[in-house]
């Protein structure tokens, strides 16, 4: 699916176990979570699923894990531009992410976090050597700016993230104080922690809410290298990086170099790693994945395909239903068009069976909402009973199962039934609405590979009397369209986090709706979801946020805002046998660029056959 070019996706998930005392309050701690559970000890010196010895070294060239087909910016914080991949990688945060735990953060720019007794705020010490790429010192006002600068003139989703944030200062150069308000903060001191830090100095003397090309100053493990707008950027190792031996970054980054290349079209993509003009991507394509590797190189284990678990929510992935414009403002043409989807002809003729249908906005996940309503959902839903549908309080909406024939008769039906209880009657071949208004419909498209799963579901929706068309424009104009929400039809992938938070609020709360550059990609406003939202992210405890995350999987799947799509509880990776991997993969991550390694035997053996 096409996505945002600063796709600020959230991708890790599932809960573990904890070995470390739960974070106490008044007490600077070496790490953080949402309910105070640390798998790792102050002392522990790597994480579990890196080779704390990896060599350094060596070149990894791919194509990333989203559809990218071009870049325009080195700006990935803002809301104009086409950024480039990898940018992540040049910028340092106070904590950083564990990979194998859903939601623990671990010292890096800051050594130690001290939340405040009540839960309203969160103080950092930073780390006295921490250094931007030119030399200079990293300090608490940088600290402060970036904080400032992101919420004041950041893509829209700081805004939504930090509202509850009211205050950073700086009572000395390596001490930050957060403040908060309100009682929805348990995810706050994650959020502020994993912002990344900004130099102070350089964006005093460059413009941060432009879109450049002009490589920016950053603290992490790499800086830009070389590039061709549209075609490639590189990221150079960089050796004097400052926290390359802390406990949190040991073990991890380890190419030499990091090169994403760019390309047009899928086929010109998969024959180009055929070629070997680079090194990985990851198949998205089901029909690729089960024919289009049967050659001499992948034969001979030269080019090796790698199943990688995915213990992560699949996300929700699905054609989005524009409900701000008045044709898909009602309830019934919704879900009409969820019955005119014929997933089940699709997976069987064009992806070889890979997937299974998508039924939940936290679909792989315990968040899932599954059965009637426990007596703890009933409780958060009974006070909007009379503003929600019936179907709420019985067993959660799925989609319809077909005949798998491509056109199953029986829900076509029902489908029409809907259409004309909902004012659109067939008129000349043509659905029309009381004033004469043709319900037609314009699917967006920046990807010719996705239109042949998109063909014939406009062939059903024809047969409706529903004149449906996709159009295929640039990225460039499918950016602007889907940020101003200039579209009926768009196809997206949202991924959450295990522990979601107030980045639900752009996703479906009524703000976002209004907000140019939100993910609120159906235009979801609704007080039980901006509700719900709220009750999720003041959850105190897992099963809390698991009982609030079903209940607003209820309302959000009864109100047909999508036609969900499909997933795989797996990663299909394809790459040349040139690298090492660890043991152990991050549990709720692929773990590919940050911790696998150049393998100079492998790569000569290459070389030789």
């Amino acid at each position: 699916m096409p996505s945002f070019a600063r796709w600020l996706a959230f991708a890790l998930l599932a809960w573990p176990f904890g070995f470390a005392p739960p974070a106490v309050a008044g007490e600077g701690r070496h790490g953080l979570s949402a309910f105070g559970d640390l798998k790792y000890p102050a002392n522990f010196t790597h994480f579990d699923w890196v080779n704390p010895k990896a060599p350094k070294g060596g070149r990894l060239a791919t194509i990333g894990t989203a559809a990218r087909t071009s870049f325009d910016s080195f700006n990935n914080y803002i809301l104009k531009g086409d950024a480039a991949q990898g940018l992540d990688y040049l910028f340092d945060t106070l904590m950083v992410r564990a990979l194998d735990e859903p939601d623990a953060v671990y010292g890096l720019v800051a050594s130690t976090a001290e939340l405040a007794p009540d839960g309203s705020g969160v103080t950092f010490r930073l780390r006295k050597e921490a250094k931007f790429a030119d030399g200079s010192a990293l300090t608490a006002a940088d600290v402060v700016f970036a904080f400032v600068t992101l919420k004041e003139k950041g893509h829209p989703i700081y805004r939504l993230q930090l509202k509850d944030v009211t205050k950073v200062e700086a009572p000395d150069a390596m001490t930050v104080r957060y403040t908060f308000t309100g009682t929805q903060t348990r995810d706050l001191p994650l959020v502020v922690a994993t912002l990344p830090v900004l130099s102070k100095a350089y964006y005093s003397a460059h413009e941060f809410d432009q879109t450049t090309l002009d490589p920016p100053l950053g603290s992490g493990p790499y800086k830009i290298g070389d590039f061709k707008q549209g075609a490639f950027v590189s990221f150079r190792r960089r050796d004097d990086y400052w926290a390359k031996d802390l406990p949190v970054n040991r073990g991890r980054y380890n190419f030499d170099e990091l090169r994403y290349e760019y390309y047009r079209d899928r086929t010109a993509e998969l024959e180009s790693l055929k070629a070997g003009a680079y090194d990985l991507r990851e198949e998205f394509t089901s029909r690729d994945w089960a024919t289009a590797y049967d050659i001499p190189a992948v034969k001979q284990g030269r080019l090796v395909r790698l199943t990688l678990s995915d213990e992560s929510p699949s996300g929700a992935q699905g054609f989005f239903l524009n409900s701000r414009r008045p044709k898909l403002a009602d309830v019934r043409v919704r879900r009409a068009l969820d019955l005119a989807f014929d997933f089940e002809w699709t997976n069987k003729n064009i992806f070889y069976g890979l997937y299974t249908r998508t039924e939940s906005f936290f679909e792989n996940s315990d968040m899932k909402a599954e059965g009637k309503p426990s007596p703890a959902e009933l409780a958060l839903l009974e006070p909007f009973r009379a503003q929600l549908p019936p179907e709420v309080f019985g067993e959660p909406y799925k989609p319809p199962v077909s005949d798998a024939s491509g056109q199953d008769r029986a829900l076509l039906r029902e489908a029409g039934r809907l259409l004309s209880e909902a004012g659109f009657q067939v008129k000349d071949g043509k659905r029309v609405n009381a004033k004469g208004e043709v319900l037609d419909l314009e699917f967006l498209s920046t990807d010719p590979t996705s239109e042949r799963l998109t063909q014939p579901y406009v062939k059903n929706l024809l047969a409706l009397g529903i004149p449906a068309t996709i159009r295929r424009i640039d990225p460039a104009q499918y950016e602007r369209r889907v940020k101003t929400f200039d579209f009926d039809v768009v196809g997206q992938r949202f991924v959450l986090r295990l522990t979601p938070g107030p980045e639900l609020r752009n996703f479906w709360g009524s703000e976002a709706a209004r907000t140019d550059g939100s993910f609120n990609l159906a235009g979801i406003s609704h007080p039980a979801v901006d509700a719900l939202i709220a009750k999720v992210i003041s959850a105190k405890s897992r099963e809390e946020l698991k009982t609030a995350t079903k209940a607003l999987d209820r309302v959000l799947r009864v109100g047909h805002y999508w036609v969900p799509h499909w997933y795989k509880a797996a990663h299909h990776v394809v790459y040349w046998d040139k690298f090492g991997r660890p043991e152990v993969k991050p549990r709720y991550e692929r773990g590919i660029i940050h911790t696998w390694w150049y393998d100079p035997e492998r790569a000569a053996k290459l070389k030789t056959n």
